[in-house]
């Protein structure tokens, strides 16, 4: 009987990889043209991922869980190729006025008219940005919402609360600060 750590036998091995591929390509070839929109760079990017699972199986260490691993891989593939398509591109970063940057999020999203990766990254950065909402105190939620989303004044959410109006710009100030900290790791992956 072999340990659980043995190594398995070379044959046992490329039975196990071709499994594998047979299994697992088809879906992944979809995930993959689902979000890369050149169906040739979509091909490329499979072989590539495809390749790679060839090397981790050459490795003395099993592969555990391919399935799961191939599609993180694929998914890194694809957030890499949206790097390089966004350093290629102009720069999204808006300017504006030094005073009010305290109170602004200017939240950084690809366009829809990007194509898929730039979609894809797009549902990255909302989905983060809706679990560090979450995490904001109501009040700050509620200001950074009203004033960011909705486009209320500062003056009129003071008048129609009765909360000083100070404490309303703390409140977003706050809230803003704690979202570009939850985004900054966010930007920094799909920038990097």
């Amino acid at each position: 009987m072999q340990s659980p750590h043995a190594p398995i036998p070379a044959t046992d091995r490329d039975s196990d990889l071709a499994a594998t591929v047979v299994r697992e390509r088809s879906r992944l070839g979809n995930f993959i043209r689902r979000r890369v929109h050149d169906p040739l760079d979509a091909e490329d990017l499979l072989q590539d991922v495809l390749e790679e699972l060839v090397e981790a199986y050459r490795l003395p260490e099993p592969l555990e869980q391919a399935s799961a691993w191939l599609f993180r891989v694929a998914r890194n593939r694809i957030i890499d190729r949206f790097r390089r398509n966004k350093r290629r591109s102009t720069d999204l970063k808006g300017t504006a006025d030094e005073s009010d940057q305290e109170y602004r999020l200017y939240l950084q999203l690809p366009g829809l008219d990007q194509g898929p990766e730039a979609l894809y990254a797009r549902s990255i950065v909302l989905e983060a940005l809706q679990r560090a909402l979450d995490e904001l105190p109501p009040e700050q939620r509620d200001v950074f919402v009203k004033h960011e989303l909705e486009g209320s004044s500062f003056k009129h959410m003071a008048q129609s609360s009765g909360v000083p109006l100070n404490t309303l710009l703390a409140r977003k100030r706050s809230a803003v600060l704690h979202l570009r900290s939850r985004l900054q790791a966010v930007y920094d992956d799909l920038e990097t």
